[in-house]
């Protein structure tokens, strides 16, 4: 149980007794920077928070300064939760507040590892937090009125929220007999029709698929869960937030994409799966200096931009400079008939030019050691993911 004990005692007093009410133990967290006097045991104290992220608690009072006194005390709590959860002592995690009790509460989670549950009760639980809660599995719930005091809401909202973390923590899921390998598979609209013929193939060979969503924070998520040791191999099919991470579209999953199974070891196929395509937003939301590009309206929200041969270029040695850097087996795959579903001949994204400068960029900046195979298929052909999964069953 982590927050602000200091401004939120009464709140904090009664969470850890609805949490010791379902019979768990709990390690309490401070990270208020003022005096605080509360009715539980508090196992690491704000001193030592502030500790924990390379201050002193004096120094944080001192500098008067809110904004930073928030953003230490968050890295200082996310300090000591890590070393709880590399102690295997950690089942759940729960933390309330406002603004700053929240980004603090969430800044921790951080550490936490997947499938360990994390709860944040926040007055703030409807606003846009996807930078704060990145790739991890967080709940949030509502506080409805501010954390400022128990009354008729409150107290039933923070029973519940007792209850809800103490109820998922305790969830147990009976192991598998045996142990299927794990592959993760990146998918978008345009390249579903591959991945779910590569997800049956791979399903009939007796592997677990898991398949991630290239929009941004579904890259991300992959990424993350590839650094936790989750999968045993890689099929990176739709590479596509590589180019919203070079022309500043709305879905980047950020500078860290394609790197994961690179610096882990782990075996990977990839393709550039829609890297024909930016996505923006509305139509009106369109950066002005691409106004008078090729232009798609795939839904009323999302705007494509045709990638055009310098982009391509950009890309293909933006792909193999992350891909160079692996420390085992990884190939590339090329789909010559093209990369997305609305880039095969007759459709609006059709340029086998520009995709021939996505691929000789691809095939001139690869290093020796990473076959580069071209396949005479679309990215949706069915022949096309027999073709991938042949190649990831070379490298497993």
């Amino acid at each position: 149980m982590l927050g602000c004990f200091d401004t939120k005692g009464e709140d904090f007093t009664y969470l850890y007794e609805c949490l010791k009410g379902f019979d768990e133990e709990v390690i309490t967290i401070n990270t208020g920077v003022m005096e605080t006097n509360v009715d539980f045991p508090i196992a690491y104290g704000n001193e030592m928070v502030a500790g924990h992220s390379g201050t002193s608690l004096t120094t944080i009072r001192e500098s008067n300064d809110r904004g930073k006194a928030v953003a230490l005390m968050g890295q200082g709590a996310a300090k000591v939760i890590s070393g709880l959860v590399e102690k295997e002592m950690v089942k759940g995690v729960i933390g309330m507040g406002g603004g700053g009790g929240t980004y603090m509460t969430l800044a921790a989670m951080q550490e936490v590892s997947l499938g360990i549950p994390k709860l944040c009760l926040s007055t703030i639980a409807s606003w846009d937090l996807s930078r704060y809660i990145g790739a991890k599995d967080i709940t949030l719930m509502s506080s409805v009125v501010d954390v400022a005091g128990l009354n008729s809401i409150s107290s039933l909202l923070i029973k519940q929220a007792a209850a809800a973390i103490c109820s998922m923590a305790n969830v147990r899921i009976a192991p598998s007999v045996t142990k299927k390998k794990t592959i993760a598979i990146s998918m978008f609209g345009n390249t579903t029709k591959c991945v779910d013929k590569c997800s049956a193939l791979l399903k009939e060979k007796g592997f677990e698929v898991l398949v991630f969503h290239a929009t941004g924070v579904g890259g991300a998520t992959m990424e993350s869960l590839i650094r936790e040791g989750v999968f045993d191999a890689v099929l990176d099919v739709t590479t596509t937030e590589l180019a919203d991470e070079l022309c500043s579209g709305v879905l980047s999953a950020g500078s860290a994409r394609l790197t994961a199974a690179s610096d882990m070891g782990i075996p990977q196929v990839v393709a550039p799966g829609c890297l024909d395509m930016v996505n923006f937003g509305h139509l009106d939301t369109l950066p002005s200096e691409f106004s008078s590009r090729q232009l798609y309206s795939w839904a009323p929200n999302v705007t494509l931009m045709r990638t055009n041969a310098e982009e391509n270029i950009a890309l293909g040695k933006m792909l193999t400079d992350k891909l160079n850097a692996s420390k085992t087996a990884v190939t590339i795959v090329l789909p010559k008939k093209g990369i997305s579903q609305i880039d095969k001949e007759g459709d609006i994204f059709y340029n086998p030019e520009v995709d021939k400068a996505l691929f000789d960029s691809i095939k001139k900046n690869s290093r020796d050691g990473i076959p580069v195979v071209e396949v005479d298929d679309h990215i949706n052909d069915e022949s096309f993911s027999k073709a991938l999964v042949e190649q990831l069953m070379k490298i497993i």
